[in-house]
């Protein structure tokens, strides 16, 4: 009888074995292992590539409505729009640096990303000394005067106005061409960025539809899908 017991209680402990065995398999099928799942693209939402065009667009929108009387500036929609562009440059910022990792984090993607936040900070001095000067001056005579004092001090107008800002322009551009040619965004991608890229060069009033076109543009990048941090490196340019 002890026997049978003990030939009973070894087949009920394989049974169990057998069925925790399965168990176990189970859930590793539900639950892959972390480094399997490394460099698998994963969903995220990426707001700043939503705000830099949104708050361009409403730069631009404010600036057509502060030319309503001929003259722009200074008073409050000067004021407004200025500072909706400096948000849009600091999430540009980021912007950046985000794509950069998209693409690689390889050499010309980082050397395009530093370029595009030196042209963005060259901006953000423009802005800021536009700004100033709308707070200090009590017409558009008088705030011209003080923007031509600060832009014939050494060093600034090439570094704000004549040059500083078109790395903000290239950069933005290079790094959408390498996610382009990586087939991480549509090829069309690009082909918009420069279309709101030349907007303003065309027509400072065209500026809301080159945003629109941006927004357009950076939708994918900022509800689409990211790589995760990958074991091996992503393919990118160097």
């Amino acid at each position: 009888m002890r026997a049978g017991e003990m030939s009973g209680g070894g087949k009920i402990a394989e049974r169990s074995d057998v069925r925790a065995a399965a168990k176990r398999q189970a859930q590793s099928r539900r639950t892959p292992d972390l480094n399997v799942t490394q460099g698998v693209t994963t969903m995220q939402f990426r707001p700043a590539f939503i705000a830099a065009p949104v708050l361009v667009m409403g730069y631009g929108i404010v600036r057509l409505i502060d030319g309503l009387d001929g003259v722009r500036g200074p008073g409050p929609a000067w004021t407004i729009g200025h500072v909706a562009f400096l948000g849009a440059l600091v999430a540009f910022i980021s912007v950046f640096w985000q794509m950069r990792r998209m693409a690689g984090g390889r050499t010309l993607a980082t050397v395009s990303a530093t370029a595009g936040t030196v042209g963005a900070l060259a901006l953000i001095t423009q802005f800021s000394i536009d700004l100033v000067a709308g707070f200090l001056a009590t017409d558009n005579y008088g705030m011209s005067m003080i923007i031509h004092d600060v832009r014939t001090l050494p060093g600034i107008s090439q570094l704000a106005y004549d040059f500083g800002p078109y790395a903000f322009y290239l950069g933005q551009l290079v790094l959408v061409v390498l996610l382009a040619v990586q087939r991480r965004v549509k090829l069309w991608t690009p082909i918009l960025v420069l279309a709101d890229l030349a907007t303003p060069f065309i027509d400072k009033d065209l500026i809301p539809l080159g945003s629109a076109l941006l927004l357009v543009s950076f939708l994918p990048l900022a509800r689409g899908t990211a790589a995760a941090t990958p074991t091996q490196p992503v393919p990118a340019l160097a």
